[in-house]
């Protein structure tokens, strides 16, 4: 590989590369939770948020010079940025920079899609003077070195490239899928087709964007400048920009492959309740497809300091029974007292009382959950205060009455459905 006979040309390029984010999306599909924090702010894996996946990326990566495009419901999300990912130093000309919705231009609008949102921000892209932009979508669960991507760019003579994975093609039709000629030229992009076209060779899988982007910074001016122009777009990447380039410029497909194994690692889009779900749920396995314990290519956060995780006896009927975790994940300042847990991941700061138990579940951060509680195939939102004798996850009829059920099953609770107030910063 080019990368590894001369690394330092890849270094270069990451340098002279801009990150833009894009987290600026509600992610309607993740229902109730994200009625009060954009899906970027979303927490995952018992101790991040999902930008901090993007952000770790360009970090490991050797792109120091970041952009966050920012609109729905972001204060969270800017308040999680501010106190963790302010490590970088200005002098050096490293910066992780949020970039709010401000309506830059002579009209009152909002972004109105993913290409206007960097379009409006233009001007500050041309400040910084990169060669190379960098457009990545802020939601997505995954680990990635940038450079390879960058530098295949580069070589390719390409004007635009964009990251891509192997996907199902029955979970195809949620992305944008492309077909590619042998030298991985993109000749057709379709976003989110009724019938998406498989891969040459294998019907039952088809070619999707990751929503990631490398642009010469002259092409992306250019492309988002006519994109603008044209009352007809609905300025998008997928829908516009991108099918546009196909024919006007030459863009080159980026398989998304390990370098060592030449397999395709892991990446999901935790867009449903039930995929967000299952990606939270695989992470407690003994050999996780995502390894999060991986000290070469570590995901950095903010996080609170917290005192361990405890597990204290409680009575049950008079006698002392121990709190304990079977199968599961749980993280600081947690108290299992008297209550089992199996199978699932707890966020910070979550306390479960005697003789209650809670299985299968995803259990977001400053939960409390009373006694005598059953808990199963659930997602608790943030801040819930579970009364005590309280059962969920157990009768389907029930809990479409009082919750949002997802189409697999998933019980999602929030602490507006409990008849709670809670801060809804989040």
């Amino acid at each position: 590989m080019f990368l590894e006979r001369n690394p330092r040309f890849v270094s270069r390029l990451t340098r002279d590369t801009l990150a833009m984010i894009l987290a600026g999306g509600r992610g309607g599909r993740l229902a109730n939770l994200t009625d009060w924090r954009t899906k970027p702010a979303v927490p995952f894996g018992g101790k991040f948020r999902l930008i901090d996946f993007p952000l770790s990326n360009c970090i490991n990566s050797g792109i120091r010079r970041i952009q966050v495009l920012t609109q729905y419901k972001a204060h969270s999300l800017i308040q999680h940025v501010q106190r963790g990912w302010g490590f970088l130093r200005g002098e050096f000309g490293e910066f992780v920079e949020l970039v709010p919705a401000q309506q830059r231009l002579d009209r009152p609008l909002w972004y109105a899609g993913t290409a206007d949102a960097v379009y409006q921000s233009l001007d500050i892209v041309k400040a910084h003077k990169p060669e190379y932009v960098l457009v990545l979508a802020g939601d997505h669960v995954y680990k990635m070195d940038y450079g390879p991507m960058i530098a295949r760019h580069v070589e390719s003579g390409a004007d635009m490239t964009v990251g891509c994975v192997e996907t199902p093609l029955e979970k195809a039709r949620a992305f944008g899928v492309m077909s590619v000629d042998e030298h991985g030229q993109v000749l057709e992009f379709t976003e989110k087709p009724d019938s998406p076209e498989p891969v040459p060779g294998d019907d039952a899988t088809a070619l999707v964007s990751m929503g990631i982007y490398v642009f010469n910074r002259d092409f992306l001016e250019r492309a988002l400048r006519e994109d603008a122009e044209n009352p007809a777009s609905t300025r998008d990447f997928g829908r516009d920009v991108i099918p546009t380039a196909i024919h006007d410029a030459r863009v080159v497909a980026h398989p998304f492959r390990d370098p060592q194994t030449d397999q395709q690692p892991y990446w999901r889009d935790v867009g449903t309740v039930d995929a967000f779900y299952e990606a939270n749920q695989e992470l407690i396995g003994s050999s996780p497809e995502l390894d999060i314990y991986d000290e070469n290519w570590p995901i950095w956060t903010y996080q609170a300091q917290l005192p361990p995780a405890k597990f204290t006896t409680g009575t049950v009927a008079g006698e002392q029974v121990p709190g304990m975790a079977v199968d599961s994940m749980v993280s600081g300042g947690d108290i299992i007292n008297g209550a089992v847990v199996r199978h699932s991941l707890l966020f910070s700061q979550v306390a479960v009382e005697s003789n209650s138990v809670v299985e299968d579940s995803v259990i977001l951060p400053a939960v409390s959950v009373g006694r005598n509680c059953r808990i199963r195939g659930a997602v608790i939102d943030e801040g819930c205060r579970i009364p005590d004798n309280t059962v969920i996850g157990h009768n389907p009829e029930q809990d479409r009455r009082h919750y949002h059920v997802s189409p697999r099953g998933i019980v999602l609770v929030t602490a507006e459905m409990l008849g709670q107030d809670v801060n809804h910063v989040r």
